[in-house]
């Protein structure tokens, strides 16, 4: 996996410093925000610096539930998701690709959950996203 690139702890990454490293991949930031908020008003993103990781996440809460995080890559971003075993029958059902299915299904776990973890390349992946933000949401 390609390394985070918002690593000074005491740089709080802005809007025009997170467009100056994603560069074209902007729109889709953009997409996947205005998708969370028009699916879920009361969601709140928040960037944190998590001395573990050594770099800077942005994390999208709903009802002191997190969504998803983001690392941000050079050109571009990744979002991830954790999901417990509730989460499985629906992502199943869901229209995602067999491959995000494939991946939940073999990933890693972590005790009791698994991740699922998306680079945001298209506008098909910010759909991705949603729709697993839509699954977070019922479990």
């Amino acid at each position: 996996m390609e390394p985070l690139v918002l690593t000074d702890p005491d740089v709080v990454p802005t809007e025009e410093a997170l467009f100056a490293v994603i560069g074209p991949h902007r729109a889709q930031w953009k997409s996947l925000l205005a998708g969370i908020a028009e699916r879920f008003p009361e969601a709140a993103g928040e960037w944190n610096y998590y001395r573990d990781g050594k770099s800077w996440l942005y994390k999208m809460v709903r009802k002191k539930k997190t969504l998803y995080w983001v690392g941000v890559h050079a050109d571009t971003f990744r979002v991830t998701f954790y999901f417990g075993a509730k989460a499985e029958p629906l992502i199943e059902k869901s229209p995602l690709p067999e491959s995000i299915k494939e991946e939940f299904r073999t990933g890693k776990r972590f005790g009791r959950i698994r991740a699922i973890s998306t680079k945001v390349l298209t506008a098909r992946d910010v759909d991705h996203a949603l729709c697993l933000a839509e699954i977070k949401s019922r479990v």
